[in-house]
């Protein structure tokens, strides 16, 4: 292959990202939008970087000095400092070759000797839509001269290894080898303002606010905090909002290289740096950029005799995208633009992930999976799960039974919803006579939000139906499962989820549900309002029958009394690790067969669930029984025998005693028998049905291991077949569409002519897996996003003792990501004045 030095701009798109950088490949796309001028130049490929760096001494011993400094001592900045700066002097260092040499000034001839460039760093791995490594290398402004263009192409491969973007790779996973630095030499602009233009909002998050920030002279000015700027918000073609600040000082460039700062006028300072007409027709030619790249850009611009030139635009990466229809909703082509392209309406989303305490992304198969068997549509961004319920909050008649259902299960979503509200202008009433959609329930299993359920009977008889149904259901799900392959498995599938939804939105279930929780919200209203007991069935509560998630605890501690009384099966599994065959070699050891047997019979009746349960790609306990052990040896050490008989009989005990209490308080009030007796009702109905409540999810996680299963079994059918390259490929379909037409072809290619695929002269369509990355989201303490959830962290840890109530322990974790900028205030500045810590270029 013949290596190509230097493209022009012209010749590149957005593409060509392992030719030209990210920054490179922007810019050429860019140039290649109707309407948008960017400044002529070119980019020194990654070919060239790729020859520079062969010629290194020992760059192969210090990249792996990096590489195990990174791992063994990541907060050691000093030490990565140091070898970085050592990397950089020693690329520096380098000869630039004399046709490569030749070859970039052959492209500055183009322009004339005499030329100001601007010398930008483009590495391959800049500006992508999840990571935009603003400011990680070195960008040179007003380099005049090919000897000085020359020294400061090689400053930019070296600032590949500046320990900002050294760090910054790191915290994002990428190897520093896999990643190649281009140059895009650019012809400078001498701008009367410069600036950056957020086509959404950074702060809000709203998509249809622009925001521009404006100053005069050269964007450095901005970048490094010399001044503050102008702000307009533009919305809808009109700006809605302007700030005009006192700038008085400016950066400029200086003829003979470099850049100076400047004093501005008096009369000049606090004058704004656009018009209004001007900002408006900036955001205009946003739009256009934001419709080509497909997402909101964070674009650099310069205005030059009226005229605006476009000198960057990268995607806002601090945006957590918009919520995506599901499958059932929306052709797959269409997921990858209805995000940015809607119907342009204000939506306000609930998160599924807080309910069901799991908010870690889910794989494309598990989101999917959970759409495919949901009771209501759900929507899909950076692999959560959210419920759209603006048209609920729309409508006078829903809103306040949204709010009060909401707000019993997490009080700061409703206060979010009612900050969402306060907004007059976000979400627009309904007409009056406009049809409501079914109301959002938080997930497959749980009760649509603001249902009001039918008059039932207080008969433990009904749980035990109910629950009866469910495992039949499950059973024959099971039975009839074995026997399907090929298309038929996807077809059954299919069915089955019909199923599948079918038992959940039984209205019996549905009834049960809605009766426990309303009379547990009856039991705090009143006993409030009575006798002034905060959440007084946080108590009455404990030990309630059919509660599988405390039943599952309790097991749990009835394993530890098994291992317990044997120090040999004890001091074993303290050692276990990694090593999922542990189970058989349990049996090698005294008293072992009997601690294999209790594990055995646990995970036989709980091995289905595991941490993020939700999400049927994650690795359940039967799949990965080690997970228990922990769990096992803390209730070997911290409980004697029989805990699990004592804890339940202490829970009941309590919740009797403070039942008694109760009602002898109440009796002592004015119509005191008569809220006793009305009390007693809701006592024994919370109790009756409350622990049923758990029984739905443990359905759905055992039918989801059931599909799991299949779906595994048939992906090692179609590996066997040279079909698939890999098991594990299946947990990256997305969708309906994905997992039935593409599995469906790919096992009817395998069975018609899986020797001509075998042979190598069938070509195989490789249905690539989805996988998200996704920039953190701001800090926030809601389940509640208008298109930018907040990002709580659970996770449910292996099963503890429980009294009664859920038996889960959970760990909640908040990732707050703080963009850090140094800011400098350059005076007069050499030739080739880097840019500062935000890379910004004008």
């Amino acid at each position: 292959m013949i290596e190509q030095y230097v493209l022009d701009l012209q010749d590149v798109d957005e593409t060509q990202v392992a030719v030209v950088g990210g920054k490179g490949a922007q810019l050429g796309g860019l140039s290649r939008i109707e309407g948008i001028r960017v400044p002529g130049g070119f980019c020194v490929t990654t070919d060239a970087f790729r020859r520079i760096m062969a010629e290194v001494p020992s760059i192969d011993d210090q990249l792996d000095q990096l590489d195990q400094l990174s791992r063994s001592n990541a907060d050691d900045r000093e030490a990565i400092g140091t070898l970085s700066a050592q990397i950089r002097r020693a690329i520096e260092g380098v000869v630039i070759p004399g046709d490569l040499a030749m070859a970039i000034t052959r492209a500055l001839a183009r322009s004339g000797e005499d030329t100001a460039y601007a010398v930008r760093s483009s590495a391959t791995a800049e500006d992508l839509p999840t990571a935009s490594f603003a400011g990680q290398q070195d960008t040179y402004l007003n380099v005049v001269g090919p000897a000085a263009v020359l020294r400061h192409v090689s400053r930019c491969w070296a600032s590949l290894f500046t320990e900002r973007a050294v760090t910054y790779r790191r915290r994002n996973g990428i190897d520093h080898r896999t990643v190649r630095m281009a140059v895009v030499v650019q012809q400078l602009v001498f701008p009367h303002a410069a600036g950056i233009l957020f086509t959404a909002d950074p702060v809000t998050g709203n998509r249809k606010v622009a925001t521009v920030d404006a100053g005069f002279g050269l964007g450095e000015a901005l970048v490094s905090g010399l001044v503050n700027p102008d702000v307009f918000k533009v919305r809808h073609g009109e700006v809605v909002a302007k700030a005009i600040a006192a700038k008085q000082r400016a950066i400029h460039a200086v003829p003979a290289g470099g850049t100076q700062e400047v004093a501005i006028d008096s009369q000049q300072q606090e004058q704004p740096a656009l018009t209004d007409t001007q900002a408006v027709r900036l955001v205009r030619l946003g739009r256009r950029i934001e419709a080509h790249f497909g997402r909101p850009q964070d674009i650099e611009w310069c205005l030059v005799d009226d005229d605006f030139q476009i000198v960057q635009s990268r995607p806002i990466t601090t945006l957590f995208p918009v919520p995506v229809p599901g499958p059932d909703l929306l052709p797959v082509s269409e997921t990858e633009t209805v995000a940015e392209t809607g119907d342009q309406e204000n939506h306000v989303y609930v998160s599924v992930g807080h309910q069901q305490m799991m908010t870690d992304p889910m794989k494309p198969l598990g989101f999917s999976m959970w759409q495919l068997t949901a009771m209501v549509p759900m929507h899909e961004a950076g692999g959560r799960l959210f419920v759209d319920v603006t048209r609920r909050l729309a409508s006078p008649a829903s809103r306040a039974g949204l709010l009060d259902v909401m707000g019993r299960g997490d009080p700061l979503t409703r206060d979010a919803l009612e900050t969402v509200l306060d907004r007059d202008d976000f979400v627009l009433p309904l007409p009056p006579l406009a049809p409501l959609p079914s109301l959002p329930g938080a997930g497959p299993g749980r009760t649509p939000a603001g249902a009001a359920s039918a008059p039932i009977e207080t008969d433990p008889a009904i749980v035990t139906e109910l629950i009866e149904r469910s495992q039949t259901s499950v059973a024959a799900l099971r039975r009839d499962i074995r026997t399907k392959t090929g298309p038929a498995l996807f077809d059954f599938l299919l069915e089955a989820f019909e199923e599948h939804k079918r038992v959940l939105g039984d209205p019996l279930n549905v009834q049960v549900i809605m009766a426990g929780m309303e009379a547990t919200w009856w039991l705090n209203d009143k006993l409030r309002e009575w006798l002034g007991e905060k959440n007084a069935a946080d108590t009455l509560t404990l030990s309630a029958p059919d509660n599988v998630t405390s039943q599952m605890g309790l097991a749990l501690l009835d394993v530890a009394d098994v291992i317990r009384p044997q120090p040999e099966v004890v001091a074993f599994l303290q050692g276990v690790e990694g090593d999922e065959g542990f189970l058989d070699e349990l049996a090698k050891l005294a008293g072992g067969t009997e601690a294999r047997d209790a594990i055995e019979t646990y995970l036989d009746r709980y091995g289905m669930r595991c941490a993020g349960e939700i999400d049927i790609t994650r690795p359940r306990w039967r799949e990965r029984p080690t997970t228990l052990v922990p769990a096992i040896l803390d209730n070997v050490r911290n409980f004697e025998p029989g805990a699990a008989e004592r804890h339940f009989e202490q829970g009941r005990q309590k919740a009797q005693r403070k039942e008694q209490d109760v009602l002898s308080r109440l009796r002592a009030l004015p119509d005191g028998d008569e809220k006793a007796d009305e009390t007693k009702r809701m006592i024994d109905r919370v109790r009756t049905f409350i622990g049923y409540r758990e029984y739905p999810k443990y359905g759905i996680v055992s039918r989801y291991f059931v599909y799991k299963q299949a779906l595994l079994a048939e992906a090692e059918r179609l590996v066997r077949a040279d079909v698939l390259p890999e098991r594990r490929t299946s947990s990256t379909s997305r969708s309906r569409n994905s997992m039935t037409s593409c599995a469906r072809t790919r096992w009817m290619t395998s069975s018609s002519s899986s020797a001509r695929t075998r042979s190598g002269r069938t070509t195989r369509s490789h249905h690539p897996g989805c996988s998200h990355r996704t920039a953190r989201p701001s800090p926030g303490r809601t389940g509640v996003t208008t298109c930018r959830p907040a990002p709580w962290s659970a996770c449910r840890s292996p099963p503890g003792p429980s009294r009664g109530g859920p038996a889960s322990s959970l760990t909640w974790r908040r990732p707050i990501s703080k963009r850090a900028t140094s800011w400098s205030r350059p005076s007069r500045t050499p030739v080739g004045r880097r840019c500062s810590s935000e890379s910004r270029a004008w």
